[in-house]
């Protein structure tokens, strides 16, 4: 069966992993569109109009459950995540479904299955007059449970407060209402504050997933910065967004996959 799909993942070798199982599984999908972010994806979706989107949930800006509120009225959407804590039993029902990265084979197949036939059962319901309900009942149905997953979410996730850092022989806990930014340096995390800098091991990846989204946004693809320390956002001769911090004199550059983030600039 053909069909078309987006992918939807702020990191372009996710992208990529899943666009090459698709392949392997479902042959006949076409990947029309690809998007880094929720915001992004919503105004292709309106454009392009695809059957199916793959969504990752922990996304800067828009994340995938608030983006997947508007994109689930138009087509059938699949979370894929790293992460099990999102309700994965809720998923089961409605029009859609939820795959672990990094994707399997098998799993994504069996998904692939599904989508097939709901996908024939909505050109099936087009030509029955008797069914012309249940395409709505379907949406109200995936509304409610999105609402019901933003409502645990906030009650019960924790975000990290404290970043333990080593300094020679001692260790040092560093409140993340200190930080100004974090970059991702090889094998390490530079932890910038205003006094000091410090090395951690922890991957920015880890960091933006444990960390509450709206203290702190991923800027370019090395670099997490604290909203409450951002004083200005500027453009250089280059039409570069560059962001100046308070009390700190370095100016950080915002990649293109980011500038929405800024968009009244």
């Amino acid at each position: 069966m053909s069909a078309t799909a987006m992918i939807v993942d702020d990191e372009s070798p996710m992208r990529d992993q899943l666009r090459a199982r698709l392949q392997q599984v479902w042959p006949d999908l076409s990947i029309i569109a690809e998007a880094a972010n929720g915001i992004v994806a919503i105004e292709q979706a309106e454009e392009l109009r695809p059957d199916i989107i793959f969504l990752d949930i922990r996304m800067p800006g828009k994340n995938g459950i608030e983006a997947a509120s508007i994109l689930a009225k138009q087509a059938l959407v699949v979370f894929v995540t790293a992460y099990d804590e999102y309700a994965i039993q809720a998923f089961e029902r409605g029009a859609m479904d939820y795959l672990l990265k990094p994707v399997e084979a098998d799993r994504l197949a069996g998904t692939c299955q599904r989508l097939q036939e709901r996908l024939q059962q909505r050109q099936q319901e087009k030509t029955a007059p008797a069914a012309t309900n249940t395409a709505s009942d379907q949406a109200k149905q995936v509304e409610q449970m999105l609402t019901q997953l933003m409502q645990q979410q906030s009650q019960k996730r924790e975000y990290l407060r404290w970043i333990q850092a080593s300094v020679g022989t001692s260790l040092r806990m560093v409140s993340t209402k200190e930080v100004l930014f974090f970059r991702s340096d090889e094998k390490y995390t530079l932890v910038q504050t205003e006094q000091a800098e410090y090395l951690i091991r922890k991957s920015l990846k880890e960091l933006e997933d444990e960390l509450d989204p709206k203290e702190f946004w991923r800027i370019h693809r090395s670099t997490l910065v604290r909203v409450s320390a951002i004083a200005e956002v500027t453009r250089d001769f280059r039409g570069r967004q560059l962001i100046g911090l308070k009390g700190h004199a370095e100016k950080l550059e915002v990649s293109r996959n980011h500038t929405h983030l800024f968009q009244q600039m």
